[in-house]
């Protein structure tokens, strides 16, 4: 059959069609209305394209949305070179099925018969895109046979970065380490979670192994779910990296410690189980619930309140955990459409909110009280500099740098993560392994102060 003439068929009857679907819509919401990837996903996967798939089905949908999303400076290029007059206007979801079918044709091990075909498949479906079945035919085909040339010209930092980035890391890092954070960008990042007590016992219950920081990496794709001791409370999914501001702050039994921004509440948990007194704060009523979800199938509890972080009047604390908003660019890894989506422009709006933040927060500390501020960005507008700028104008904190017993905890494979000042700044390509999906961590910034 060719291509070019496909039958009307229903999603159901055509094998892998509605998968297909699901990933073409997530990113055309993607695409066309700069909607987070992955809660379009979850929304669709939820709604009527997604009621029916097999779980098999919705993986491979999912896995076309995030390589599309990762790999989208390739794939454009790849597409854009194969149309001699660039996109037709006026084609409706055309650019999001041939991105949906050029992923699958170039990272995924997809017959290329079967992404053409389901592509095309689209194409016919859309009534503003039907007209270009020819079109997009000839495109995809071309990709197919000239997909070796278009991988042998694979370049994360100079294609898969976006310019607003690749300036900035360059100027911040060199060019040398802001492609080896642009290459760990390009891996599927693995599945870390943090556990109670007994990390060792339940990374044999898990098949996981257990890292430098004390979290555990999952070895095995499986669904969350359905593992030993997700039900009972035992753990919780989180980035090694994201675990480590807490591990830091080392809580203790029965202190009064406020976690600002709480939501969705992996640090609050880490709080909770040490046997601090927790008030989650965050604005968002909810990411509360979902917090509040969290906390009730660990079995801990904290005292949970809806209120912008910069008006909540509590404390004085003993301590407090500011996970402040940011460009999260650190996350990229996870969250591939974080480099597409924001821009220079947003880092204004979010150095303002930070400041305002850590002014407040100091204020609610009790005297010899300490902070950790933390932000899972590669900025160090949102790292560094905010706190320098807060040391210049406050005269009663003080940084406490991390040293040496702090190394101890997090491991020796994380030595080059504390910075000149005593600072924590994780990079994406720390934690090497083996395997690409085993290896890395999320980019995060936390320092710790003191209220004298």
């Amino acid at each position: 059959m060719s291509s070019q003439s496909v039958p009307s068929a229903s999603d159901d009857v055509v094998p892998g069609l509605k998968a297909r679907k699901l990933a073409m819509l997530a990113i055309d919401d993607f695409l066309v209305r700069s909607q987070p990837i992955d809660d379009s996903f979850e929304k669709l996967a939820a709604g009527p394209d997604g009621a029916g798939l097999e779980p098999r089905d919705r993986a491979l949908a999912r896995a076309i949305v995030m390589v599309a999303t990762r790999r989208l400076g390739t794939i454009g290029s790849a597409l854009t070179s194969r149309m001699e007059r660039g996109l037709p206007k006026h084609s409706g979801r055309l650019e999001s099925i041939l991105v949906t079918a050029a992923a699958q044709l170039l990272y995924l091990d997809v017959p290329d018969h079967a992404a053409v075909d389901l592509g095309i498949r689209l194409v016919h479906e859309d009534p503003e895109g039907r007209r270009f079945v020819k079109f997009a035919n000839a495109v995809l085909r071309s990709v197919a046979r000239e997909r070796d040339d278009i991988l042998a010209a694979d370049d994360p930092l100079g294609r898969d970065t976006p310019e607003w980035l690749r300036t900035r890391w360059i100027k911040r890092y060199g060019e040398a380490q802001a492609r080896k954070i642009a290459s760990a960008h390009m891996s599927e990042p693995s599945v870390d979670i943090t556990t109670r007590d007994n990390p060792a016992e339940w990374a044999e219950k898990l098949d996981a192994i257990v890292l430098p920081t004390g979290s555990l990496r999952l070895r095995a794709r499986t669904d969350i779910a359905d593992l030993p001791g997700y039900n009972s409370g035992a753990w919780w999914v989180q980035d090694a990296a994201a675990a480590l501001p807490v591990r830091l702050l080392a809580p203790q039994p029965g202190e009064m410690i406020a976690d600002l921004c709480a939501a969705p509440g992996g640090k609050t948990a880490q709080l909770a189980a040490a046997g601090a007194h927790v008030t989650a704060v965050d604005r968002s009523a909810k990411r509360l619930e979902r917090l509040h979800d969290n906390m009730t199938r660990l079995g801990l509890h904290a005292e949970i309140v809806t209120a912008d972080a910069t008006k909540f009047r509590g404390g004085p604390f003993d301590a407090i955990l500011l996970d402040a908003p940011c460009s999260a660019t650190g996350t990229i890894r996870r969250h591939p459409d974080v480099a597409w989506t924001k821009t220079d422009d947003d880092l204004g709006r979010l150095m303002a909110l930070q400041a305002r933040l850590l002014d407040h927060a100091v204020n609610l500390l009790k005297v010899g009280g300490r902070l950790i501020y933390c932000t899972c960005s590669l900025e160090p507008e949102e790292g560094e500099e905010q706190i320098e700028a807060l040391l210049k104008r406050c005269d009663h904190i003080t940084r406490a740098r991390f040293d040496r017993s702090d190394m101890i905890a997090l491991g020796s494979e994380l030595a080059g993560a504390i910075n000149a000042q005593g600072e924590l700044r994780t990079l994406p390509f720390m934690l090497p392994a083996d395997e690409s999906r085993l290896a890395g961590l999320d980019g995060f910034f936390a320092a710790r102060l003191i209220r004298t």
